[in-house]
């Protein structure tokens, strides 16, 4: 009897494997089609509270969408103008920054073979050539640019959505077999990541305007642009913040010298340190219940999968796949292992 139950679950176990590699396979074929509609729902969880706020006050549902949709369709073709420019304008004077960067490294080099220490200027110019930072903002941004071409998709779902809203939790209860635990489940859901996302977006926008007008302060070039990306790249856990810095303290470099630059790049630290040590735990907390690692990791799987809006929202997608597993018993102990150390410590008191 035991060997016929380790074949059957070994059999179980290759046929799950198959069917993940399957599925994968037709999400990544498919992630034209999925980006926006994540994008959607992304933009949706975020306006939602923001059409109950503003029905809270005797407006009407279609009057409070169309204000709120107006809204978001402003700011985004505004944010895409400005990076688009500013790329270009960026891509023109490019080749001027890599003189610059020649020059420089050739008195370096040149002064270190004062000292015996003979290096290669093409080498050096190779590694550290800043189009490669630029061309890798650049790809990233391309990226969102390109998602941003469905707009039009995007907003018509998004209004749908938000119409569809107040009716969901009546259909959801009618759907479910146990209305009254999974409708719990589902409103806990909904309510941790309208808080995240609220939080998280607050954060963002307050790190690009520190970041913009720091910037500017020092007279870099480019400051909006900056300070859009890092806006952006705020959603990405853990390593945004700091691809964000790059090509803006490389730029720095060129064109402030390196003094200028150190002092930025500190601007840079200061700023990250402040929202993400102090602001975020503090009004955000540690409600996800995601280790660090499976953060990263997430960014990483989300961002091959879907490319750079899987970045953007990797925890949120990571989290979706967390709540459902802990409603599975066959998957609460993978639930457990996505969890930080917070989450395991309630779980065991």
């Amino acid at each position: 009897m035991t060997p016929v139950n380790y074949k059957s679950g070994i059999y179980r176990a290759l046929l799950l494997v198959a069917a993940l590699f399957i599925v994968l396979a037709g999400l990544k074929t498919a992630a034209n089609i999925l980006v926006p509609f994540l994008l959607s729902l992304f933009i949706a969880i975020v306006c939602s509270p923001i059409v109950r706020k503003i029905e809270s006050f005797k407006v009407p549902k279609p009057l409070a969408v169309l204000a709120v949709i107006v809204v978001f369709v402003t700011v985004v073709v505004y944010i895409a103008g400005l990076v688009g420019k500013s790329l270009m304008d960026l891509s023109k004077l490019l080749p001027s920054y890599l003189e610059l960067l020649r020059a420089e490294m050739t008195w370096a080099v040149d002064k270190l073979a004062e000292y015996n220490i003979i290096l290669s200027r093409d080498l050096i110019a190779e590694y550290f050539n800043p189009s490669v930072a630029m061309r890798l903002v650049a790809d990233t941004l391309s990226g969102l640019g390109g998602v941003m071409t469905n707009l039009f998709l995007i907003t018509v779902t998004v209004v749908f959505m938000l119409f569809e809203a107040s009716s969901l939790p009546k259909k959801v209860y009618l759907a479910l077999d146990e209305p009254e635990i999974k409708m719990q489940q589902v409103e806990r859901f909904l309510s941790s990541v309208n808080h995240y996302l609220a939080i998280k977006t607050l954060v963002s926008i307050a790190t690009g305007v520190c970041v913009t007008i720091m910037l500017w302060a020092f007279g870099l070039e480019f400051y909006l642009l900056w300070g859009v990306l890092a806006f952006l790249l705020n959603y990405i856990p853990n390593i945004g913040s700091i691809i964000a810095a790059v090509p803006a303290i490389l730029l720095a470099v060129l064109q402030l010298g390196l003094v200028p630059a150190s002092f930025i790049g500190m601007g840079y630290l200061i700023i990250n340190v402040i929202m993400a040590n102090l602001i975020e735990p503090r009004y955000l907390g540690r409600g996800l219940g995601l280790s660090t690692l499976v953060v990263f990791l997430s960014l990483v799987f989300w961002g091959w999968l879907l490319g750079s809006a899987g970045m953007l929202l990797s925890v949120l997608l990571t989290m979706v796949i967390k709540i459902g597993l802990e409603n599975s018993q066959d998957g609460q102990w993978l639930a457990i292992l996505l969890s930080g150390d917070v989450a395991e410590k309630s779980r065991r008191a």
